[in-house]
């Protein structure tokens, strides 16, 4: 499953109130799961009632909805976990076109599901959004979405986790995410869904290709 499930569409990369809403849901959430008062779970509900109002009202998102995933998240806050499948072929990376997000193109790839092993994450989404399979063989890079020029921002806190993937076999096709599945050389790029990945990516992980000694990148 891919990103996002509500846009928040603003003009700065990161601007201060995002940042102020993420700190106070994530403080709010710590509180909730934490605290033995009843008095302050209140104070912790009203906290989170208060970011969620931030963030709609400054991005123009829907208040019920942004209350929703506010509300309904349990546990202390940690980031989500993005999984992308690098594909190779003759000097070709495997992209999937999206359906949503204009028909732009990305790597396979999306939400990693719990009592997934990483590997099998980004292995049965790749399946499933391209038709191939294959098997991951190398962990490229663990990127904070934040900081390597995705947009629009998220809501959530998200760590990106690019597989260096070998093909085992199948053919292009579609899925319920994707219009089919083609292989890019790296000078003919289409246009890149940048909610999901970014050409200065690309291009870092086709350097990771020609070098494969080199080691993770992160953050």
């Amino acid at each position: 499953m891919d990103e996002p499930e509500v846009e928040i569409v603003v003009e700065s990369p990161q601007p201060r109130w995002l940042r102020w809403a993420k700190a106070l849901r994530s403080l709010a959430r710590a509180g909730l799961t934490y605290s033995e008062s009843p008095f302050d779970h209140e104070r912790y509900d009203h906290v989170l009632a208060i970011a969620a109002e931030m963030a709609a009202e400054q991005s123009g998102a829907n208040v019920a909805d942004v209350q929703r995933l506010f509300v309904e998240a349990e546990g202390y806050e940690t980031p989500k976990v993005d999984v992308r499948g690098v594909v190779i072929r003759d000097g070709c990376v495997l992209l999937v076109r999206e359906l949503l997000d204009g028909g732009r193109w990305t790597l396979p790839g999306g939400w990693a599901d719990v009592n997934d092993r990483p590997s099998e994450a980004v292995e049965r989404e790749v399946w499933e959004e391209s038709g191939y399979r294959v098997r991951a063989t190398k962990v490229l890079a663990i990127y904070d979405r934040r900081l390597h020029g995705h947009t629009p921002p998220h809501l959530w806190g998200i760590y990106k986790l690019f597989f260096a993937c070998e093909l085992l076999g199948g053919e292009p096709s579609a899925s319920v995410e994707t219009a089919g599945a083609s292989f890019f050389a790296e000078d003919a790029i289409p246009e890149l869904s940048l909610a999901r990945v970014t050409p200065e990516e690309i291009t870092r992980l086709f350097e990771h290709d020609r070098h494969p000694d080199w080691p993770t990148d992160f953050d």
